[in-house]
């Protein structure tokens, strides 16, 4: 919108503005700029936001695990958003971080499996290719996603060789046992490593699955932006499952002994 005065059709003398700030002949030209010109702009500030992302390595696959919550700021918005999504057969991504760029990851994901599809060669996508795309994707357009705020989860298992791997906007890629991203990264973190790293080759589904239940758990007491439903997603030689909604369970009856909550204790 052009805010200067004379734009406005306001009455004005032969040589001055209504406002004889500027003779007419030396009035500035704003030019009238479509506010859209430059193209669809992304969030700079996000809105809603997921937090913590776990993942971790087992003998037969690869786990992932992230609550179902995205926070409208400080307040606790959407309690069903699936922030684990399958890529292909063989991968899983799970994000932290603004949900409108992860949404646009998604589209992003979608149309490159479709065309990777259409080339009928008998190749697909694994991990690792997945990986290095969404490496590349992201640090090349920091400038319209948050940096704070969006880092990726990239897992699959494929010719029986098992991948997890991290991605942020800021360029940061790296491979682990156990990742953990948003505020799981330290609180989560230290558990998952003291429980899985030299276990890798000997853990089972079910062990993994309490593993990731446990750090959840301490999650959900400590964060005050996580939810007590949580998915789980599996990546092994059967494909990629993600699982329905969870609940934790949890114990708050301590708390009445803890001064400053509920109840005061003289």
């Amino acid at each position: 919108m052009d805010h200067f005065p004379t734009s406005w059709g306001r009455p004005r003398t032969e040589a001055y503005d209504a406002y004889n700030t500027f003779p007419l002949h030396q009035r500035p030209n704003p030019g009238h700029k479509d506010a859209f010109a430059e193209g669809v702009q992304r969030t700079q500030q996000p809105i809603v936001t997921g937090t913590s992302v776990l993942g971790i390595l087992y003998k037969d696959g690869i786990m992932l695990v992230a609550d179902t919550l995205a926070s409208y700021g400080s307040l606790a918005r959407f309690k069903s958003i699936q922030r684990l999504h399958p890529v292909g057969s063989s991968t899983v991504i799970g994000a932290s971080g603004d949900m409108s760029d992860f949404q646009y990851l998604q589209t992003l994901l979608e149309e490159l499996i479709i065309e990777e599809f259409a080339e009928a060669d008998k190749h697909e996508l694994g991990p690792a290719e997945i990986h290095e795309y969404l490496s590349r994707i992201m640090y090349g357009r920091r400038s319209k996603m948050n940096p704070l705020w969006n880092s990726l989860l990239v897992a699959g298992k494929k010719d029986g060789k098992r991948f997890l791997a991290y991605v942020d906007l800021l360029g940061t890629t790296y491979s682990a046992s156990t990742i953990a991203t948003g505020y799981g990264a330290y609180i989560a973190l230290p558990l998952l490593r003291t429980a899985v790293e030299g276990k890798e080759d000997t853990l089972t589904e079910e062990e993994a699955r309490k593993i990731l239940e446990d750090a959840m758990r301490v999650l959900f007491y400590r964060d005050a932006r996580s939810l007590d439903k949580y998915q789980i997603a599996i990546v092994n030689d059967e494909g990629v499952t993600i699982s329905e909604p969870k609940k934790i369970e949890t114990e708050w009856g301590f708390a009445e002994g803890i001064r400053g909550y509920g109840a005061q204790i003289q």
